[in-house]
């Protein structure tokens, strides 16, 4: 048995996209083109808006935050949601008291498998 940390303080801050208070921790990167990360979203904090890479699905643990697509506006999100965006969905996410969430990342991702929208 080993045991790992991903604490807040081990993680990697975003400072890309205009963001502020934001962290994420790697949790999983496979050789092939898929990763699960750990997000840290502080108070008053702004992921800023920026294309996603490939799918994406953010996958609320604690707190409570936003989400938006360009030119939408703002939904509330909180543990037990978890949000989709489409490789090349320009996007944006924060939190006014604070959010951690787990994201995946990789091609052919398919949460509707599983997960039933609101």
């Amino acid at each position: 048995m080993k045991i790992y940390s991903f604490k807040q303080n081990t993680g990697k801050s975003i400072q890309k996209f205009n963001s502020r208070n934001v962290s994420i921790h790697p949790l999983l990167k496979p050789n092939e083109p898929f990763q699960i990360g750990y997000f840290y979203l502080e108070a008053n904090s702004v992921l800023g808006m920026h294309p996603a890479m490939c799918d994406q699905l953010l996958i609320i643990t604690s707190g409570s935050g936003w989400v938006r697509v360009e030119g939408e506006e703002k939904i509330v999100v909180e543990p037990g949601m978890a949000v989709f965006w489409e490789e090349g969905e320009m996007h944006e996410s924060g939190s006014d008291g604070g959010m951690t969430a787990i994201v995946a990342e990789g091609s052919r991702l398919d949460p509707e498998r599983y997960l039933p929208t609101n």
